[in-house]
């Protein structure tokens, strides 16, 4: 990431969206913020047995919510149109998902309660984080994936399909198909 290009008329919210810095001050951002703050707010409080209520509401927060998926609230996200949920696919309570920019869940993935997908980064140049600038990188978590409960995914991941991330690992780099990993920073364990 390097220093905003201050010659850069763009609004601030095509910028978040084509993966540049922006400064998060944009009108149209604070809407799709308070939009996903909103039904995120509906969906942590409807009966945990209305679910036909609840799948109604992730499907009008998230970009795409497959058939035969389920997400167990309580669960939050920056904007939800950014993130992609796949059929089949079963996030377990507490499911954070930073979507600044695209996060990519295939399909039949199981995600354990308290993982955290994280697109947002900032500056490492002190001027421009004081300044408020960040950015994002994309996730793409591959179909028939596990991450087992408390697993961190950074910005700019890709976890290939059939790979397994043990509990409470953290992701920093892709992790190929067909893998166990753990550990923090998450490592390959062995092939599956």
């Amino acid at each position: 990431m390097t220093v905003p290009d201050e010659s850069d008329r763009r609004p601030m919210r095509e910028r978040m969206l084509t993966g540049d810095l922006y400064i998060a001050d944009d009108p149209a951002i604070a809407a799709d913020s308070a939009r996903a703050m909103d039904l995120c707010h509906r969906i942590n409080t409807a009966h945990p047995n209305d679910r036909d209520l609840v799948r109604g509401l992730f499907t009008e927060l998230l970009g795409h919510y497959g058939d035969g998926a389920e997400i167990r609230p309580p669960f939050r996200c920056d904007y939800g149109y950014q993130t992609s949920f796949g059929a089949r696919s079963f996030a377990n309570f507490g499911l954070v998902v930073l979507d600044v920019a695209r996060v990519t869940i295939g399909e039949d993935v199981q995600i354990g309660p308290n993982v955290q997908l994280l697109t947002a980064t900032h500056p490492l140049e002190p001027g421009p984080r004081r300044d408020k600038w960040e950015a994002a990188e994309p996730i793409t978590i591959g179909d028939n994936v596990w991450l087992g409960g408390g697993v961190i995914v950074c910005p700019g991941v890709t976890i290939g399909a059939d790979t397994v991330v043990g509990a409470g690992s953290v992701v920093t780099r892709d992790l190929p198909a067909g893998v166990v990993a753990v550990g923090s920073p998450a490592r390959v364990v062995r092939e599956l």
